[in-house]
């Protein structure tokens, strides 16, 4: 237990105790440390009791404090307007009517001004640091805007491939492409047949156009292209690939399909062949021939 100063001033556990009894209250064991002090003790309290009236009426305080100390700090206040009050003016039943307080200590002892001023000072510091204590502030939220609703963005198209009779047209469009004319022979077959062939060299690409050919039976024969390349054997064209002619079709655009690189196109042809073709061709079934100019 803490003894009395030598001019009856509390000591600092003792000025703990009374800033925890205006604060929160004590425990049975605390009050009894408190009570050894007697009269002393009661006008300290009194004292704390006015330092928190005076921070009451001086600030109000707006934090969330524990409702025990919120109540204790009022009652105080108004205890302390009372007793700035004559006699005159505290009628029976009348309300006080606050005042300002004066900012001088209370007039009592000597030692009550120094009280007045410790109480005062300690019981600031206690509530200010209830107030800053960091389990009384509320975390700050970040208020995140919804993210605005935007009209989904619609997919890109993917670009649609040319058709043969535009690449075609895109190839015989050039100055650079071998244009040949396509005429029937005498095979039976060729009756009414016409067509022509564009061939690019730079790019190996080419395309031939019919008109007029015998729709077939895939089954049964197909037809085959053959390309004469003025750099190779004439008795060995260069296989331009098998194609069939749908029934009913007026009119067939076939890709050429070299299987070997045409230096010097100088004539196409296109002949009946068994099915899926042949790698040299008898040439006895011919129905058209073009020659480059």
């Amino acid at each position: 237990m803490s003894e009395p100063g030598s001019q009856g001033q509390p000591d600092d556990a003792t000025v703990d105790l009374l800033v925890k009894q205006v604060v929160e209250g004590l425990s049975p064991a605390e009050q009894r440390a408190l009570d050894a002090w007697g009269s002393v003790a009661g006008r300290f309290t009194r004292d704390f009791e006015r330092a928190a009236a005076a921070l009451s009426l001086a600030a109000p305080i707006d934090a969330q404090l524990p409702p025990g100390l919120r109540a204790r700090l009022e009652q105080g206040a108004a205890d302390y307007v009372a007793s700035l009050s004559p006699p005159a003016e505290r009628q029976p039943g009348a309300t006080p009517t606050p005042r300002q307080p004066v900012a001088t200590a209370p007039r009592g002892s000597g030692s009550a001004g120094w009280g007045w001023l410790a109480a005062a000072a300690c019981l600031l510091l206690a509530v200010l640091g209830w107030v800053r204590s960091p389990h009384t502030e509320s975390p700050a939220v970040l208020a995140v805007a919804p993210p605005s609703a935007s009209p989904p963005t619609a997919p890109t198209p993917e670009p649609t491939p040319p058709t043969p009779a535009q690449e075609l047209a895109e190839l015989a469009a050039k100055a650079d492409t071998v244009k040949v004319v396509l005429a029937a022979t005498k095979d039976p077959a060729a009756a009414g047949v016409s067509g022509n062939v564009v061939w690019d060299p730079a790019t190996q690409k080419g395309f031939v156009r019919f008109e007029g050919l015998t729709p077939n039976d895939p089954a049964v024969h197909q037809y085959q292209l053959w390309v004469f390349d003025a750099a190779r054997d004439k008795r060995y064209p260069v296989d331009g690939g098998v194609f069939n002619v749908p029934a009913n079709a007026s009119e067939v655009i076939i890709p050429i399909h070299a299987a070997l690189t045409i230096h010097k196109p100088a004539a196409f042809a296109v002949t009946v062949e068994k099915p899926g073709g042949v790698v040299v061709s008898a040439r006895d079934h011919v129905v058209a021939l073009g020659a480059a100019s």
